[in-house]
């Protein structure tokens, strides 16, 4: 009769997750917790940390005293970057560090399980070795890694996208020249159009009636439009999931670090294949000291960016680019809530979908009930990405993407060259830079709740960097207009000359024209219907407001927030906010053009709702 099967050895594997995890932390068998952890094709020291709830320092200084190994929580300060390192890519795969210590030059490792069940067997043939060798976080060496390599990779922050693209960067073809030319231009429009009713009306109206007519045609089209969807046929599995990453760029915003950490808490996706790096700067004391509360969990990581110029959202993101390890990427504001099943659809899509590079997931205003501003807010949104941007996707058309809740393949936004540090929309001129090589955007039917400006203050900082970011973007890419018909094609090269042009003067426009009804109404003209230009003015007015408006109730009504429709009738008065807005972005161009002019989140008095996860 064979002995009982609890006197024979446990493999090694399974004799180190016995040593991870204590009696009281799980009722798990550790050859469950092993299969557990192959069927979702995770590392069971990971498993470990994220299933029973222990930290990644308590699973790997357990782990290291069964290797026979010493385990430490930082490494020291590296003297210079690890030669190995020709590209700073090459960080997020690291996990090994050699670093000078009081006792001579040591190993530091973030092992795996099985590298761990190695190195106790070289201990046990070559017992030195253990002097050697320290176990630390993975976390630690993302820490080291940043630090000795900060010139590095904030010098790819800023040049990475340059060197990619050496004639289309906000950094270098945004000169004050440049600069000037476009201001000019546009004051030239806007002073001819309110002269044109009394000097050469016949002459200016053509050119006044395709700026504003040809984004209220799309508006209409896309009201009416059905779109065609990208639903996941079927949503992967665990164990079929790829490693995710989430950066979350932050910059004094504390307060905003818990609501984030539940939020992300909440996604159903496995935790052992969920980074998420909050992104913050270096003068953000309060934010770093909030997120570091968080680091106990393995998911969540922390990437400091230098106080350096341009103090923009991009550069972070750029700067924290090369530590991602996920295969795709998604980027998240301050005050995002994303539906729990976001990364899982996204992941799916992608999987379904290999020619798309980026996929956007709808923006939804979650307090648009606050005031008459935030339900006009979230009117705009509610037809910007629940209306407009799936017809430009079924369309193929560029994607003026949202700076939050847009997915991507890693690799192929490090080989894009990432986001151009210097432009204050970095999202609109990415999905400029994807039409360019012909890479597909697609959306996806996921909602991510926002946070809309309560103020006209607080709307006005956020507007105006949006319409000067679009005045960058407009500018950057027709310095060389030829460069840009042959790579975007004359279909898409007409859409952006007339569509984001049209972004930038249509309010400016639309004010003007009012006011000349006004002025002419003022000195005494009437508006007799058999005056051509009254005509032609009150035709331009209803295109653009009933594009504008159209589009706005189609998403509301599609959201099913009739509350909100009311408000809506206040649209010519927050056109004239928006003149207000590219009028100041105007002359931010001209004095302040990387300026980041930084929206205040955490102001709404409405309650935030987190879904629970798998909701």
């Amino acid at each position: 009769m064979p002995p009982a099967a609890a006197t024979f050895p446990q493999p090694p594997l399974a004799d180190l997750v016995a040593t991870v995890l204590r009696p009281a932390e799980t009722a798990m068998e550790p050859r469950d917790v092993l299969a557990s952890a192959a069927a979702i094709g995770v590392d069971p020291l990971d498993y470990c940390c994220c299933r029973f709830g222990i930290s990644e320092a308590t699973v790997l200084e357990r782990a290291a005293s069964w290797a026979g190994l010493r385990f430490r929580t930082r490494v020291p300060q590296l003297a210079a970057p690890p030669p190995e390192l020709q590209r700073p890519v090459a960080l997020a795969g690291m996990r090994v560090l050699r670093a000078e210590t009081a006792e001579g030059n040591r190993f530091f490792i973030a092992p795996l399980a099985a590298e761990l069940v190695l190195l106790r067997q070289r201990i046990a043939e070559r017992p030195g070795l253990a002097e050697e060798i320290l176990i630390v976080p993975r976390a630690a060496i993302r820490t080291a890694l940043t630090a000795a390599c900060r010139d590095l990779l904030l010098d790819e922050s800023r040049q990475r996208l340059t060197r990619r693209w050496p004639r289309s960067t906000a950094h270098l073809d945004l000169e004050p020249r440049v600069r000037r030319w476009l201001v000019a231009g546009l004051a030239a429009i806007i002073a001819t159009t309110g002269v044109a009713p009394f000097v050469f009306r016949e002459v200016l109206l053509p050119v006044t009636g395709l700026l504003l007519g040809t984004p209220a045609a799309i508006r209409l089209w896309a009201a009416a439009h059905e779109p065609l969807g990208r639903p996941a046929r079927r949503l992967l599995s665990d164990p079929e999931l790829p490693l995710y990453t989430v950066l979350i760029p932050l910059r004094n915003e504390a307060a905003m670090v818990p609501q984030l950490g539940r939020a992300m808490a909440a996604i159903d996706y496995p935790p052992e294949k969920l980074e998420v790096l909050f992104v913050v700067e270096e003068g953000s004391a309060e934010t770093v000291a909030a997120v570091s509360r968080l680091r106990g969990a393995l998911r969540f990581g922390l990437v400091v960016v230098p106080d350096a110029r341009p103090r923009t959202k991009p550069k972070a993101l750029n700067f924290a680019l090369p530590l991602v390890r996920g295969e795709h990427v998604v980027v998240y504001d301050a005050e995002d809530i994303p539906h729990p099943r976001q990364l899982r659809l996204a992941a799916s899509v992608f999987a379904e979908n290999p020619e798309a590079e980026c996929l956007q997931a709808e923006l939804v205003v979650e307090n648009g009930a606050e005031n008459w501003l935030t339900a006009l807010f979230a009117g705009e949104y509610a037809g910007l990405f629940g209306v407009l941007l799936p017809l430009l996707a079924d369309l193929g058309l560029p994607m003026p993407l949202g700076g939050t809740s847009n997915h991507f393949r890693t690799v192929r936004l490090l080989q894009l060259g990432g986001w151009d540090s210097f432009n204050v929309t970095e999202d609109a001129d990415l999905g400029v830079r994807l039409a360019r090589r012909r890479r597909r955007c697609l959306t996806i039917d996921s909602e991510t709740a926002e946070e809309a400006p309560l103020t006209i203050r607080a709307w006005t900082a956020q507007r105006t960097r949006w319409m000067k970011g679009w005045m960058q973007t407009f500018a950057v890419h027709n310095r060389r207009a030829g460069e840009l018909l042959r790579d975007i094609g004359w279909r898409g090269f007409l859409f952006f000359e007339l569509f984001v042009g049209g972004m930038i003067t249509a309010s400016l426009l639309h004010t003007v024209f009012l006011a000349t009804l006004l002025v002419r109404l003022a000195l005494g003209h009437g508006l007799t219907l058999d005056d051509p230009w009254n005509l032609s003015c009150i035709a331009v007015l209803a295109a653009g407001y009933g594009g504008a408006l159209a589009l706005v109730l189609a998403g509301l009504v599609r959201r099913r927030e009739w509350r909100l429709l009311p408000y809506q009738l206040l649209l010519p008065l927050y056109w004239v906010l928006h003149s207000l807005a590219a009028a100041k972005a105007a002359w931010e161009l001209l004095r302040r053009p990387y300026f980041w002019g930084k929206t205040e989140h955490g102001q709404t008095r409405l309650p935030r709702r987190i879904r629970p996860a798998g909701e």
